[in-house]
């Protein structure tokens, strides 16, 4: 110390002198015993290594403040504003590469499509019918389809109409698909049906093999029939099998129609409340007849196509020759009967449930 004073003086610097501790301002610390302090407040404040030189500033200027006076403890401690950010921002990365990735899948999917023949406009467009599917899943669909002898076109027309078949699971599709090539529907015969009828392929599989059991069962077509049934009429496939059923029975044993001809006119296309009308119509008015065991009648019946594949107007100018006011008065009083029939037949069935009934207590009267 005092070699110090001697060098001060020499200077003419007057000497520094030690002041007590006890005499010490309580704002002046020591740089010495913070240092730890900071190091141990910067690890503590940032969990990631990489975050240290963000809050190196902002924690020496708090050490500054609370060295000038102010309180370490009671000053408040504000967060980088990236920090805060940092899980927005991460999960924006995350959508960004995931929106990359699909982009990239899209792209491979995009080539393949071009190669069956689709216009870049409805490769656009079928990526985008089904937002939530996956580009693979919409490829893997389409490539049955097309295998199945359907062209770009009615693919695309049939996806746009029915998008619910690319949430389809493949296997179900190949499977399905399988199954419509035994019936004698490949070859391009399905672009009809995918057009009427797309839940050919969404319909749970006894559906259509109760559809297909009533019309070789029950009304006896044969294979080729019933694949030319389906090809020109699929529709039936939505019906209940029982009224399906009845429609060819009327067909067949009321207005004497044969398999072949039921085939050729698309018969089973039809309602049954239209051909019944215009039927019995025209057999009230004396233009049908009902052919005999041998198929032969005494007037000339109307064709088929006539009654049934034209416009109500066009059947009542041409075919029955009568009055549109005349064929709604009948139409009403058919209605009536068949009310009335209806109700006889629920009459008669409960007069049959009496009798069984009656004879069940006078055979036990008789025991």
């Amino acid at each position: 110390c005092l070699g110090a004073g001697r060098w001060a003086l020499a200077a003419g610097r007057r000497p520094a002198t030690r002041r007590p501790a006890s005499l010490r301002s309580p704002e002046v610390f020591d740089w010495h015993r913070l240092i730890p302090l900071t190091w141990a407040l910067v690890a503590r404040r940032t969990p990631h290594l990489g975050e240290q030189k963000r809050t190196a500033a902002f924690l020496l200027r708090k050490l500054t403040t609370a060295s000038s006076g102010g309180g370490l403890e009671d000053s408040s401690f504000a967060e980088p504003r990236k920090y805060v950010q940092e899980p927005e921002c991460r999960t924006r990365l995350v959508q960004h590469l995931l929106e990359k990735q699909r982009t990239a899948v899209e792209r491979e999917v995009t080539s393949p499509l071009l190669d069956m023949g689709f216009s870049e406009v409805h490769v656009n467009e079928l990526l985008s019918i089904q937002p939530g599917a996956h580009p693979q899943q919409l490829l893997d669909i389409i490539s049955e389809l097309i295998l199945l002898g359907l062209n770009p076109e009615p693919v695309y027309v049939a996806l746009k109409k029915s998008p619910q078949l690319l949430k389809l699971p493949i296997m179900q599709m190949r499977k399905r698909s399988s199954y419509l090539r035994k019936l004698g529907l490949g070859e391009g015969k399905l672009k009809r049906v995918l057009h009427c009828c797309p839940e050919v392929f969404t319909a749970r599989q006894q559906d259509i093999d109760s559809i297909v059991r009533v019309l070789k069962e029950k009304c006896l077509f044969t294979g080729k029939q019933v694949a030319e049934i389906l090809h020109r009429c699929p529709c039936v496939l939505r019906e209940d099998p029982a009224a399906l059923e009845y429609k060819f029975q009327y067909a067949y044993f009321r207005m004497g129609v044969k398999h072949a001809d039921v085939v050729r006119t698309n018969f089973l296309q039809y309602s049954i409340t239209k051909t019944r009308q215009r039927h019995v119509f025209l057999e009230r008015l004396g233009r049908y007849q009902t052919p005999d065991k041998k198929g032969q009648t005494q007037i000339p019946n109307p064709l088929l196509k006539d009654i049934l594949r034209v416009s109500e107007a066009e059947f009542l100018a041409r075919t029955a020759h009568s009055s549109a006011e005349e064929f709604e008065v009948f139409k009403k009083l058919l209605a009536r009967e068949e009310e009335e029939e209806s109700a006889g037949h629920m009459t008669g069935d409960e007069s049959l449930d009496l009798d069984e009934e009656e004879e069940e207590e006078d055979e036990e009267r008789e025991l």
